[in-house]
């Protein structure tokens, strides 16, 4: 069980005229590091999932695990990748599988501290309900992974429904 209560961090941003939700973390640790988590499969399978495949191809198939172990591939088209300071991905909404829709991960260290800016655009307030929560939800699981935490005690349930209407107010 979590000992502390999470609470909702995401903010709206508008980038290029499309509305974002924008997560901030902090890491004591060097920025190459902190995109080691959240680039390499052996780290990301810590909190949140997998990847397959040649990321220069530009694609890889991304398998979320944290939600199930047998959770379907996706397909991740990769449009920028500016190692260790910037990844900017798309994927499939999962309201409509015909539109795509955008992540970006910003890293920047200063002072020995790594800060990880996480964007994912969201059109949708019945999708912010959830996405806002979800991200939430494994960003903490991240900051888990990587200063050893138990990632057991972080309970999704904590972070959905509670958020819901935080990020559909957040978003409107």
């Amino acid at each position: 069980m979590n000992t502390s209560t999470p609470s909702a961090t995401g903010r709206r941003d508008d980038r290029d005229g499309t509305p974002y939700v924008v997560f901030e973390r902090t890491f004591s640790a060097p920025i190459a590091d902190v995109w080691a988590a959240v680039t390499e499969p052996e780290r990301l399978v810590r909190w949140i999932g997998t990847w397959a495949g040649d990321p220069a191809s530009g694609e890889i198939a991304f398998r979320m695990t944290a939600e199930a172990e047998d959770a379907p591939e996706e397909e991740v088209l990769i449009d920028e990748c500016r190692e260790p300071t910037r990844l900017v991905m798309r994927s499939a909404r999962p309201d409509d599988h015909s539109q795509l829709w955008s992540w970006q991960i910003d890293l920047n260290e200063a002072d020995g501290v790594t800060t990880l800016t996480f964007a994912q655009e969201v059109c949708d307030l019945t999708l912010a309900e959830s996405v806002g929560p979800g991200w939430d939800y494994y960003l903490d699981r991240m900051v888990a992974a990587e200063t050893g935490g138990d990632l057991t005690a972080i309970d999704f349930n904590d972070y959905y429904p509670a958020f819901a209407a935080y990020y559909r107010a957040e978003l409107s």
